[in-house]
């Protein structure tokens, strides 16, 4: 069941992109900061011959989640929008298999989108190291370590998506929801002093610290003055991040048994 939604998937264009989109996120974004050189960004960051500063570049990388959550919104709102699922639903008799085996495809899904932002993030660090001659500040099974953790977020933020595709199942509002979350509301929430202390708890934070990429959190402190709640440990980030792609699961399960399909 989960290699027929699988070959449903590979039969959309949509997935080619996304993983277009993956290699040119990933490499774009670390490529560029590394051949300008992350001490010539606002606020500068250390350079990549040290430890900080390989952090800080390879996890600019996760700036991008958005595209695996827009990717996994449209592919599971795309279900109700084109009715697609209205006719796997009549011929399955346990509702909840298929929607089980439609999650597991979406999660492989954003695991390879993850994995190619990963590697082209990767290639871009090394490349940027070596055109400006430096030695890369961390040991190469660290910064593996550290694009696994990446690829972890990528594929979480791609089934926390498809909770909301499967709760809203407009495909408009749920990406109105899912951007504006994303680009505005977490933005905003870290900004307000008192409130930004539960930044950490937040899908955001919890990446931040499962990546070890506080920049955005420090850099936003510095030019509002108000510094957000301090990150959680990385095991602690990436177990409250997977508690919202567990919570995403069971809504994408939970409300399309609850509700008529049409």
């Amino acid at each position: 069941m989960i290699a027929a939604e699988l070959r449903r998937l590979c039969s959309t264009r949509l997935w080619l992109w996304a993983l277009v989109t993956a290699a040119a996120c990933g490499g774009g974004l670390v490529g560029l900061i590394g051949v300008i050189g992350p001490q010539h960004v606002q606020p500068p960051m250390p350079g990549l011959d040290t430890a900080a500063g390989v952090r800080n570049v390879l996890g600019m990388a996760t700036v991008t989640v958005l595209f695996p959550a827009v990717f996994g919104t449209v592919a599971m709102t795309s279900e109700y929008r084109h009715r697609t699922i209205s006719v796997t639903f009549l011929f399955a008799p346990r509702r909840w298999r298929i929607l089980v085996a439609k999650l597991a495809a979406f999660a492989i899904g954003g695991l390879c989108y993850g994995v190619v932002t990963a590697a082209a993030a990767g290639l871009a660090l090394y490349g940027s190291a070596a055109v400006h001659g430096v030695t890369v500040g961390l040991a190469p099974g660290t910064v593996l370590e550290l694009l696994l953790r990446i690829a972890a977020a990528m594929t979480i933020y791609t089934v926390l998506s498809v909770g909301i595709g499967a709760l809203l199942r407009n495909q408009v509002a749920a990406l109105a929801v899912v951007i504006g979350y994303l680009y505005l509301v977490e933005i905003a929430l870290l900004a307000i002093p008192g409130v930004n202390a539960i930044y950490p708890f937040l899908p955001g934070g919890a990446t931040a610290a499962l990546t070890e990429f506080g920049y955005l959190a420090d850099a936003l402190a510095q030019q509002t003055g108000h510094a957000g709640g301090q990150l959680l440990p990385t095991a602690g980030g990436a177990l409250v991040l997977l508690g919202y792609a567990l919570v995403a699961a069971g809504l994408a399960v939970a409300f399309p048994l609850r509700r008529d399909v049409t």
